[in-house]
């Protein structure tokens, strides 16, 4: 997969992903309105060019309140994101890191986080990562944190078994994009209490490119 060809989707008006961006986007800034008032610690994994975070970020009441690690592993993504970063005035509240996100290590020192991205994953690693990642979400998120996440709704539509997956490990379901979408996106908030990150693993391994 060629994922500097495949982000330009995103500056397709009307494209499935550029409505994708504008979903996750408002979810994203509905989770930094309800975050708990002081310091907001936001983790995106495998964050790609950033746009997830970055531009609701620069935009938000609560911007100087946000710290973001972005873990990215193509470097011409991850530059793009830290770019983006500096032009928006973020370079000292953003820090973006050119790494593996699937190996838990990369979120030392910033997990337990109040919001959480897992987007672009779940539709590129297999059913039994998805819920080994889902499993191990307890590491990186406070209680109340908000987790987003997208996969697709093509044949097997596995977003309903990602709820219970979500479900059986204290996340409640916030909101869920309609089938008829196009796209899947989900929002979980996590009511347990976080787990210490056990370091040294791996969260999954990209099987594939459907998103």
């Amino acid at each position: 997969m060629d994922w500097q060809r495949w982000h330009n989707n995103y500056d397709q008006p009307g494209s499935g992903l550029a409505r994708r961006l504008a979903v996750v986007q408002g979810q994203v800034l509905a989770a930094l309105d309800r975050a708990p008032a002081g310091a907001v610690r936001v983790i995106s994994l495998c964050a790609g060019q950033g746009r997830d975070v970055l531009d609701v970020m620069a935009e938000h009441p609560r911007r100087s309140d946000v710290r973001a690690r972005l873990v990215e592993l193509d470097p011409r993504l991850s530059s793009f994101a830290d770019a983006r970063a500096r032009n928006l005035g973020l370079r000292d509240q953003v820090e973006v890191v050119t790494g593996d996100a699937a190996l838990i290590d990369q979120y030392g020192g910033m997990a337990p986080a109040d919001v959480v991205l897992v987007c672009g994953v779940f539709g590129n690693i297999s059913d039994q990562d998805i819920e080994a990642t889902i499993d191990s979400c307890p590491q990186l998120c406070e209680t109340g944190a908000t987790l987003i996440w997208t996969r697709h709704r093509e044949d097997p539509d596995l977003v309903p078994q990602i709820c219970a997956w979500f479900e059986e490990r204290e996340f409640e379901r916030v909101w869920v994009s309609d089938p008829d979408a196009g796209f899947g996106v989900g929002v979980h908030r996590f009511i347990g209490e976080p787990r210490p990150l056990v370091p040294g693993r791996t969260l999954f391994s990209f099987v594939s490119g459907r998103v």
